[in-house]
């Protein structure tokens, strides 16, 4: 039960044009992947149009002061301070630590250049929404509105993109033009060659060897993938600033009574009819996925990683500005002071 769970979704209506509430028609595809012309118009037209209706309402949340959201690293030794939760035990003067009896970090000038890392699952498993958005879509999105945020400022951007395994790399660099390659890399993908479980720890393992610098690293996913990834994502955090950034969808977490439905494994097609219309199937459902909610939420805090969850039926906006809220009161916590005035009306 629980692996049919993990494994299977419900298989979504076929789009309808002329009907409302339908999804319209997509532009064709050609081996699985959209026209080249239409990819890179599509491309320019949803980078376009988040800048218009995202970025404006964002803008200044992530940069405007050292103590953001997002921050690059400083070698300059500002201050010595009391250990505090969260700190960074790379950071902690062994010799004062020794005199005082008490552990001690160094506090750095903090420098407002950074590189950002995305690590993109775009597994089958995350092609998938119940409604007029999918996972794949929410991720696409997430990635322009922070990219473009962060290249703004002369900040650059990479990304890993996983399928079967990690097909391709994208090197950080800054400007308009690469998030516009970068959204292109992310539709123009074509489908994995042979179906197969997801297997997330490859991806971090990968992400590991080759950032050798140390990152701000967006792990984009549904976590949807063979046990195995916690420990690879906590050896990643223990170099990097790390953010869990988990796509989902309702139909994930509770199914509506249908009556009988098509479930499709997205990783090898298998399918399977359920009665949706059986309370108690339901809620075992529920149950089982309450329990991977759980469980998931225990592996990333232990892994030390901030999560940001973005749903399908969700705003985009709403989400980042609860995640940015979180992240600063968490750093004047940790730094024992307060946020600027313009930050607090910021936030």
């Amino acid at each position: 039960m629980k692996n049919w769970w993990r494994k299977n979704s419900p298989v979504p209506p076929e789009p309808v044009e002329g009907r409302p509430g339908l999804r319209q028609a997509q532009p064709e595809r050609v081996g699985g992947a959209l026209p080249e012309r239409a990819v890179a118009d599509n491309a320019e037209t949803i980078l376009r149009r988040l800048e218009w209706t995202v970025l404006r309402r964002l803008d200044g949340l992530l940069q405007g002061d050292y103590r953001t959201l997002l921050r690059g690293t400083g070698l300059d030794l500002a201050d010595l301070r009391e250990y505090q939760h969260h700190d960074d035990v790379r950071h902690i003067d062994w010799n004062v630590t020794a005199r005082l009896n008490t552990p001690h970090v160094r506090v750095f000038t903090e420098d407002r250049e950074m590189t950002a890392w995305f690590l993109l699952d775009l597994s089958p498993s995350v092609d998938f929404g119940s409604g007029e958005q999918r996972k794949q879509n929410v991720s696409a999105e997430f990635v322009a509105v922070l990219a473009r945020l962060l290249t703004r400022h002369g900040n650059r951007v990479g990304a890993m993109l996983y399928g079967a395994g990690v097909d391709a790399v994208i090197p950080a660099r800054s400007g308009r033009r690469h998030v516009l390659h970068l959204l292109h890399s992310m539709r123009t993908r074509p489908a994995p060659a042979e179906a197969g479980a997801t297997r997330l720890h490859e991806l971090l393992n990968h992400a590991a060897s080759f950032v050798r610098r140390r990152s701000t690293v967006f792990v984009v996913s549904d976590f949807i993938s063979e046990p195995g990834w916690e420990r690879a994502l906590a050896q990643l955090a223990q170099r990097h600033e790390v953010v869990a950034v988990r796509v989902l969808d309702p139909l994930e977490l509770e199914l509506p009574d249908l009556g009988l439905l098509t479930l499709r494994d997205a990783e090898t097609g298998e399918h399977v009819v359920v009665d949706t219309h059986d309370k108690g199937f339901r809620k075992r459902f529920a149950r089982i996925a309450a329990q991977r909610e759980s469980e998931l939420r225990e592996a990333l805090m232990r892994a030390g990683v901030d999560a940001l969850e973005l749903s399908t039926d969700g705003d985009l906006v709403d989400a980042i500005v609860r995640f940015v809220d979180m992240r600063k009161r968490r750093t004047r916590l940790a730094g024992g002071g307060g946020l600027p005035t313009h930050l607090k009306h910021a936030a």
